[in-house]
């Protein structure tokens, strides 16, 4: 894969300028609905327009999968969204501004630095933004940038949620609270099956979250299309969600949705399998005494290397998978 021009060392000086020289260019020709937010050209066209737009997270690039396939398929997602008559808008915080469209060049960027790059929830945005900081955005911090550009249709792999032992650890992903106040509808493969489900679908039932199943009854399971959890709703065209989702709009209710679009069937991966990968690499976890924000990239990470790279695999094609569909329903939006 050939690399962009400057992008070769990353370190030191060179790597200062590569994001000064980044950030001056998205300056130029983009529209900042505040000060502290930039959507790119293509972004701000789109939306001036009317046109279509999906969300991207950008944690999926810096710390859900390695270099270079993160950057190989936060392209080919972007492509997919494009192919599908939407624009893609991938979010992420560089030199401390909030970036709603992102260039090859940051894309690529992002991919290099990895885990380098500070993975951003809510309560780290002050912050990253004050000391002009890098931030790889989670489902929360995108669906908050999102909702500041009016973004309202968001493609991901699977949210955070409640996580196993939760009853002591108490380890609640903020994407559950960030789903139950901000207006955004968020299309994914279901909560990653790394997490206790049936206590996530309980918490979202009490923060009032609808959970959809697209063309399903059941919760889909991440990896797997299924985990015996029933979802709130089934609905199978993306003219439905469009019809829900306004209506939820208009309303006036506060919070999004959450649409669960099984991972194509060819793509599915065993579930013992899956779930034995899953049960070694929290053992793993919890004796490395792996806690916070570093579970979820360690836990993927571990998984990937039991499974043999297949699990990786499947994770890509899911996210490609939701992004055509939230380019649809963007469109009829």
């Amino acid at each position: 894969m050939e690399q962009p021009h400057g992008l070769h060392f990353l370190d030191g000086m060179n790597q200062e300028n590569i994001r000064r020289s980044m950030m001056e260019a998205s300056h130029h020709g983009s529209k900042a609905l505040n000060k502290y937010l930039d959507l790119s050209a293509e972004v701000a066209e789109a939306m001036a327009q009317g046109k279509p737009v999906v969300a991207l997270e950008s944690t999926i690039i810096s710390h859900g999968m390695p270099y270079p396939q993160n950057v190989e398929t936060a392209l080919k997602v972007e492509a997919a969204i494009r192919e599908c008559g939407a624009v893609p808008a991938t979010i992420a915080i560089i030199g401390g501004r909030l970036k709603a469209g992102l260039s090859a060049e940051e894309i690529e960027y992002l991919g290099r630095m990895g885990r380098k790059v500070a993975k951003a929830s809510r309560r780290d945005l002050p912050v990253l933004v004050a000391r002009k900081m890098d931030g790889a955005t989670t489902v929360t911090t995108t669906m908050i940038i999102a909702a500041m550009a009016g973004i309202k249709v968001f493609a991901t792999g699977g949210i955070g949620g409640v996580h196993r032992g939760a009853e002591t650890t108490m380890d609640i992903s903020a994407d559950l609270e960030e789903l139950a106040k901000t207006p955004v509808m968020v299309i994914c493969a279901g909560a990653k099956s790394i997490l206790d489900l049936g206590l996530t679908l309980e918490y979202l039932e009490t923060k009032g979250v609808p959970v959809i199943g697209f063309g399903t009854d059941e919760l889909p399971a991440f990896y797997t299309r299924h985990s015996g959890f029933k979802v709130d709703y089934r609905l199978d065209t993306p003219e439905e969600l469009a019809a829900a989702f306004r209506a939820k709009l208009e309303m006036g209710l506060e919070g999004g949705m959450l649409v669960t679009n099984p991972i194509p069937e060819e793509w599915s991966m065993d579930p013992s399998r899956i779930n034995g990968a899953i049960d070694q690499a929290l053992a793993e976890a919890d004796a490395q005494g792996i806690h916070g924000k570093e579970v979820t990239p360690f836990l993927l990470a571990r998984i990937k290397d039991l499974t043999g790279g297949d699990s990786l695999a499947s994770n890509i094609q899911l996210v490609l998978n939701n992004a055509r569909l939230a380019a649809r329903t963007a469109a009829l939006l």
